[in-house]
């Protein structure tokens, strides 16, 4: 049985902009890196000002640059044609993890990402 981390924010803006640490990595459906980017200006504005936006969005960024590593490695895997379907694996899980970790996240729960790489301390 998994434990529920809650969090105790200070207030409703740090509950938004940890949220939004999280969503603005969907950018990346239309803007090339907009998955690194979004959750990193988000971060980089408001770590200083709220420790839990400081962890969630190191959190996010860390998740965001292994998908990338993944998806890297899963594109040179395409000439022995095993990567085509770790591209869509991967996608699908990276997209599904940054959903459920905006959503635990405005309902005051802590999110640990999988197979995480902690490149960001």
């Amino acid at each position: 049985m998994e434990t529920i981390e809650k969090i105790n924010y200070s207030c409703e803006e740090e509950k938004t902009f940890s949220m939004l640490c999280h969503l603005t990595a969907l950018s990346g459906i239309i803007i090339p890196f907009g998955h690194i980017i979004g959750p990193l200006i988000v971060w980089l504005m408001k770590k200083d000002q709220y420790p839990e936006v400081d962890r969630q969005g190191k959190e996010a960024l860390n998740f965001q640059i292994s998908a990338t590593i993944y998806l890297i490695m899963a594109g040179i895997l395409v000439l022995i044609l095993i990567g085509f379907l770790l591209l869509a694996v991967i996608g699908v899980f990276a997209l599904v993890c940054t959903i459920i970790a905006a959503v635990k996240s405005s309902n005051s729960e802590r999110f640990k990402y999988p197979l995480t790489i902690n490149i960001i301390n």
